[in-house]
């Protein structure tokens, strides 16, 4: 096998991969919350067939709700629609005795620039925003919109709407494996909704 050819497999193969649904593990199954757990703070529940969170601004607590599992190399999407506040799409996620609880990789979920940015909670802060101009051209705010996180080892990827809004490559000092958490932000009148998750994972 020559090495053009080789070089040529390892690109279509994950593109093979994220073609085929019966690749992809659903990770939500449209009735409950079967495969989650809540952590202290606001409230998430199945409304219509979609999870909802919510919380007001009184709560200083970040209500998440998270995976039962852990992954490390993973290709992760959701549709998501926020009515008011700041959620995130946590991934590579460990539980700790910090303030908030966690230390994962959060992709921004809001209704502003900085939306697919890629936040490191209870580490490095910011590490990587998208270009605002882009968000405004993708992105339709309050309405529902898909979101793409592909984390392979020290590669981190953010999509909207399918188009790559936000990457963080050769990042050694990233976690390689956590849970998933979907997040309320403490301190804000929060309602953000969830559907359609699924996770590929990459051997």
């Amino acid at each position: 096998m020559t090495m053009r050819l080789l070089i040529l497999i390892t690109i279509l193969l994950p593109l093979s991969l994220l073609a085929d649904p019966s690749s992809w593990t659903p990770l939500f199954n449209g009735k409950d919350l079967t495969g989650w757990h809540t952590m202290p703070g606001g409230k998430w529940e199945i409304v219509n067939g979609v999870i909802t969170g919510t919380s007001k601004k009184e709560e200083k607590r970040h209500g998440l709700l998270v995976s039962d599992k852990t992954y490390n190399n993973i290709i992760l999407r959701a549709k998501f629609k926020v009515t008011s506040g700041d959620s995130g799409l946590y991934f590579r996620a460990l539980k700790t005795n910090t303030q908030v609880a966690i230390k994962c990789f959060q992709a921004e979920v809001d209704k502003s620039p900085k939306v697919g940015g890629l936040y490191e909670t209870s580490g490095r802060s910011w590490v990587k925003n998208p270009d605002p101009q882009r968000i405004a051209e993708i992105v339709k705010h309050g309405d529902w919109n898909q979101i793409t996180v592909s984390a392979i080892g020290d590669d981190i990827t953010v999509s909207l709407n399918g188009l790559t809004v936000t990457e963080l490559l050769a990042d050694t000092q990233c976690q390689k494996e956590g849970r998933i958490a979907l997040q309320l932000h403490g301190g804000e009148d929060m309602h953000v909704e969830f559907k359609d998750l699924a996770l590929l994972e990459i051997k």
